[in-house]
């Protein structure tokens, strides 16, 4: 039977999802907080195995659930009605991005999936799709198999929600490893080795702009699933936690920057 991929954010990540999973062979229902009619172009790209729907109807139609948007958005989403979902959570904790700040995950009292866990009360939430950006996603995927096939890791407490998680990202082109519990999902936060910069290329200082945002659209070198166990067991929890921007390179900034901007409930 062909799995329903539920995308709650139609931003730059849940667009990019979007096309991966239809590529699969998945069907999708996609939502923001404007409206399903918002997404008609959207959907007529997408073609005939995606749909529109709010973001009730995405809970209740899909197989997994899928969180495009930034986690300062998380208490709009409909805690109650995401019970028995497995859910997949690609947020990330910036401090103060969106106005968004908090004391428990600043101090490393629980990580941002935990927060997550614990507000969609009765959700089988897995950590995952959330390491690299909606470019590197597309640009990474590769079929099963191929040589320079990259590995994502996932992390979370139920094991079936996990296995169902993991079966979904390697159909959408990845290798798959897990780095634990939500408990342990720092270790593959903002700021540790697997997060983003494995995924994307190097970019030559000196270079324009333009060239710049050329080299950025391609894939970074791939990385086993040998490689990934090791970048995890190796992470060290930063401090501070969460994600910066300091040190990162501008053509790296102004993308990142125009991704956050796009993935919020409302896009």
């Amino acid at each position: 039977m062909t799995q329903t991929i539920g995308i709650i954010g139609a931003g730059l990540v849940g667009k990019a999802v979007a096309r991966l999973a239809i590529a699969a062979g998945c069907r999708v229902i996609i939502s923001n907080s404007r409206g399903p009619d918002t997404l008609s172009s959207l959907i007529d790209t997408l073609g005939p195995r995606a749909r529109a729907g709010n973001v009730d109807e995405v809970i209740a139609a899909a197989d997994i659930v899928t969180l495009a948007v930034l986690l300062a958005a998380f208490e709009a989403l409909p805690a109650d009605k995401f019970a028995g979902k497995v859910v997949l959570d690609q947020t990330n904790y910036y401090p103060g991005m969106g106005g968004f700040r908090r004391t428990d995950l600043d101090d490393g009292e629980l990580t941002s999936s935990e927060l997550m866990q614990r507000y969609l009360r009765g959700a089988k939430l897995v950590k995952g799709l959330h390491n690299l950006s909606w470019i590197h996603m597309e640009s990474n995927a590769r079929p099963k198999g191929a040589a320079d096939r990259t590995t994502l890791p996932i992390a979370g407490d139920d094991l079936a929600a996990k296995d169902a998680a993991m079966r979904f990202i390697e159909a959408l082109g990845f290798n798959v490893v897990d780095a634990g519990t939500l408990a342990d999902s720092w270790r593959i936060e903002p700021g540790t080795p697997i997060y983003f910069w494995r995924y994307a290329p190097v970019v030559p200082d000196g270079v324009s702009a333009d060239e710049a945002k050329r080299i950025y659209q391609r894939r970074g070198e791939p990385i086993s699933p040998n490689e990934a166990h090791g970048l995890i067991a190796e992470a060290v929890r930063p401090s501070p936690i969460g994600g910066t921007l300091d040190g990162m390179p501008q053509v790296h900034v102004d993308l990142f920057l125009e991704q956050a901007s796009a993935d919020t409930v409302g896009k």
